[in-house]
């Protein structure tokens, strides 16, 4: 299945591939006052991933 083009973008960003019309674009879909819901969306499964992958190389331990 093939990217949506806010995934394609949000994805060229985090490569660091994204040219200076795609960056445009995304700036424009991030919306001015208030993020798109499909890019929130995109950003916070990518923020999880990040976050799962964190725990899993160091997980939270309380100290008693």
């Amino acid at each position: 299945m093939e990217p949506s083009r806010p995934e394609y973008l949000v994805g060229q960003l985090l490569s660091n591939k994204l040219s200076k019309e795609e960056f445009d674009e995304l700036l424009t879909g991030l919306g001015e006052t208030e993020m798109s819901p499909e890019y929130s969306g995109i950003l916070e499964e990518y923020f999880n991933k990040l976050m799962s992958e964190h725990e899993a190389k160091s997980p939270f331990q309380l100290r008693s």
